[in-house]
This record gives C-alpha cells, sequence and structure tokens, in this order.
C-alpha cells in the first residue's frame, strides 16, 4: 500500500524537520531570554545558604528526573555510541564546568553584570570557529569582535575593582559555553533534542553525585553535602526546573525559526536580567559597566547581523540560475 507508507514518511520528515514559523520561533526565544536570567537569579539567591556543588547538583538532577520520563514515555531515542557517545560526553562536562563557572560568579557579582560579562561568547565562539573549524573572519567581524570585548572590559573593571579576580568567572563562562556550542553543533543533527537533554541530566548525576557523598559535610564549604531548608529545596527545584525550561526554549525555537532570526534577540536577556536583579537587588549597571554593555551589544548586534547577511549572499549565489554554454 504505497499511500498510506508515503504520508507516514512525510509526517516522519515533518517531525525531523518542522516548517519554518518564525513568529513561532521568535516568542519561543523570548521565552527563554525571560527564563533564563530567572534560574541565574535563584541561583544567585541559593548561593548565600547552599554550597555551590549542591546547587549544581540540582540544576542537573531535576533536569533528569524531567527529561527521562518523557523520554521513556515517548519511545524518544535516547541510545548513544562511538564518536557520538564520546562528543555527548565531552559536551556533558563542558556543561557542568560552565554551569559551575556562572553559578560562582553570580555569588561576586550582580546578575546583570554577570549575564553581560558572559555575552563575550559571542565573540569567541566566532574566534574558535575560525581556528578549530577553519570558519572564515573577515576584518570587519574582527573588528567587531575587539570592540566588543573592549565593551566586556569596561562592565569587568569596576567589578574587579570591588571583588577581584571572580569578575574573571563570566569570562570563564563564555570560553567554556562557545566551546559547549561548537559540540553542540557536531551532535545537534543527530540527536533528538529531549534525549540530548535526558542523557546529559543522568551523565552529569552521576559524575556529580559521588563527589558530593564523598566530601560530605566535612569537605571544603563549596562542595559540602547539607541538608536545605524547605525554602532551599523549593529553590534547587526552581533552577533545575527554569534551567532545562530555558534550554528546551531555546532549542524549540531553532526547529521554527533560523538562527540568523533569533541570534539577534538573545540579547534580551540582558535588559531581563537588569530587571530581575533590580527588583530582587536594587542592583543596576552604572558608570563604565553601563557604557560597556551598550558597546558588548552593539558589537554583539553588528556580528550577527553580519552572519545574516554573508549567509544571505551564499544562499544567493546557490540559488542563482548559471549561464548557459
Amino acid at each position: 500500500m504505497p499511500f498510506p507508507q508515503r504520508r507516514l514518511s512525510l509526517r516522519r520528515m515533518n517531525a525531523l524537520h518542522p516548517p519554518d514559523r518564525p513568529m513561532l520561533g521568535i516568542l519561543l526565544m523570548f521565552g527563554f531570554c525571560a527564563v533564563a536570567p530567572m534560574a541565574d537569579a535563584l541561583a544567585k539567591i541559593l548561593g548565600e545558604t547552599v554550597p555551590l556543588l549542591m546547587a549544581v547538583f540540582a540544576r542537573f538532577a531535576v533536569q533528569a528526573l524531567l527529561l527521562v520520563p518523557l523520554v521513556l514515555t515517548t519511545g524518544r531515542v535516547w541510545r548513544l555510541h562511538g564518536r557520538m557517545l564520546h562528543l555527548v560526553v565531552l559536551r556533558t562536562a563542558l556543561h557542568i564546568a560552565g554551569i559551575t563557572l556562572m553559578f560562582s560568579a553570580l555569588k561576586f557579582l550582580p546578575l546583570a553584570d554577570a549575564i553581560a560579562i558572559a555575552f563575550v561568547m559571542p565573540f569567541v565562539l566566532l574566534l574558535l570557529g575560525h581556528t578549530i573549524l577553519k570558519e572564515e573572519v573577515g576584518p570587519r567581524r574582527l573588528i567587531a569582535c575587539i570592540v566588543g570585548f573592549i565593551g566586556t572590559l569596561l562592565v569587568i573593571q569596576p567589578s574587579f575593582a570591588e571583588v577581584g579576580w571572580p569578575a574573571l568567572l563570566p569570562v570563564g563562562v563564555a570560553v567554556v559555553f562557545a566551546a559547549f556550542i561548537l559540540v553542540t553543533r557536531l551532535v545537534a543533527r543527530d540527536t533528538d533534542p529531549v534525549g540530548l537533554q535526558a542523557v546529559s541530566g543522568v551523565m552529569a548525576s552521576v559524575v556529580l553525585l559521588p563527589v558530593l557523598l564523598v566530601f560530605g559535610s566535612s569537605g571544603p564549604e563549596a562542595l559540602r553535602l547539607v541538608i536545605p531548608t524547605p525554602l532551599d529545596w523549593a529553590l534547587l527545584f526552581g533552577v533545575g526546573l527554569l534551567g532545562t525550561l530555558g534550554h528546551l526554549l531555546m532549542t524549540w525555537s531553532l526547529r521554527f525559526a533560523p538562527s540568523a532570526t533569533l541570534a539577534p534577540m538573545q540579547y534580551l536577556e540582558i535588559p531581563f536580567a537588569t530587571l530581575i536583579g533590580w527588583l530582587i537587588w536594587r542592583d543596576l549597571p552604572d558608570g563604565l559597566a553601563a557604557i560597556g554593555i551598550l558597546i558588548t551589544v552593539a558589537s554583539g548586534l553588528y556580528i550577527v547581523l553580519r552572519e545574516r547577511r554573508l549567509s544571505q549572499d551564499v544562499a544567493r549565489a546557490t540559488v542563482a540560475p548559471q549561464p548557459q554554454p
């Protein structure tokens, strides 16, 4: 019966490659920009009472608890082998490192400053793509990277004067997550996003739980295992829930709209973080930090728009009619 088989094939193709729905993609990315700073704000609050490793473990344990049942009930593929398994292990290690660095930074820095400094990531990603993937980086984008990094230094300078070296932690976040995105590019086309996140949650939990149990209540302060209060339990679950939801919103947004359309929206995370920081701690970037944030955002947007224009030029060249011999 060829017709039913054809219908099933088309359904499978639509599931793997859904048609573009730009407005839905934009709304999902908007949701990510609102949710991600909320998760970071909860992590900052937790940093006052809960050891660092416990907060990081909760982030991944809740992700596993939420997504593994979903994977099992929907029959998604989440078993990995060979090269793909190695890449997912590397991706999980980078994810753990990035979350740990970000949670550490939030103990010392205002929420908006930490996120703004971490937005040096597009510049790092561009340079890593040029170095590792041999992607072409023209002089204009290189200049934008330099200007954006100068803007980041303006954000770092007041924080560095106040708290010292922890002001550099978000730069580490940017470098780690740039590598995380590069690895994700290598695995995203061949894995289901929900299954991938479920596997990462399980892997990270399996790695972090023994460390917590080994140190118990007698290890270094950041690695100790303590009994959370009811409020701490709620915050720990909230960090994991919002972190997982934010990552899925970003992943789903990319299924419905091109990355070139969505990339400029990611900078909305900074004003959301500024608003949340003001509502909770009455923190507002001022002076050099505010100028640096504006420079960083402007440089990042230039790179995004430049990338979009270059990709459009390549697309036009590809579909242009060739002259007849």
